[in-house]
């Protein structure tokens, strides 16, 4: 039987039903707890929070793929914290493409100590950061990022 483009476009249309796309603010209100963890003023709730916003499998990648399971940067958040006691996080910008959310976001702070090998200085930061998440079911699956952390260092040791 000789199938018309159509009639090929309605089967697959019934069969095979689109995703609809997540909208911005569905999207922001996914990952909000999440970035509310990043903030110093949720130091004490940021490991509950992280849970919130995430599937239990979740992983956090960085550069070449290094990943870490969501224990381990709720660890990591808990010394981040600790490093910079006023640290804020900001989602800057919301972009949803089907299940991925990019979040252009800053982060600033006054480190309480030495920082990434940058001597203590009292000095502040503020750095860019673009993070591409997978949304399925409202929760964070698996997340890319990448943050200025060079910048950083550069802005707490020059003069």
């Amino acid at each position: 039987m000789k199938w018309s483009l159509a009639a090929t476009a309605a089967i697959a249309l019934a069969t095979c039903p689109a995703r609809a796309e997540m909208t911005a603010e569905a999207a922001r209100a996914s990952v909000a707890p999440f970035y509310k963890a990043l903030n110093a003023e949720f130091a004490g709730d940021s490991a509950n929070l992280i849970r919130q916003a995430t599937a239990t499998d979740w992983v956090s990648c960085r550069g070449n793929n290094l990943c870490n399971t969501r224990d381990e940067v709720i660890a990591g958040i808990g010394q981040r914290l600790k490093s910079v006691p006023d640290l804020t996080w900001e989602i800057k910008d919301v972009l949803v493409s089907g299940n991925q959310v990019t979040i252009r976001g800053e982060a600033a702070g006054t480190p309480a100590g030495d920082f990434m090998g940058a001597p203590h200085s009292g000095k502040s930061f503020k750095v860019m950061s673009i993070d591409v998440h997978t949304i399925e079911n409202g929760k964070m699956v698996r997340s890319y990022h990448i943050e200025d952390w060079i910048g950083a260092v550069r802005q707490l040791t020059t003069n």
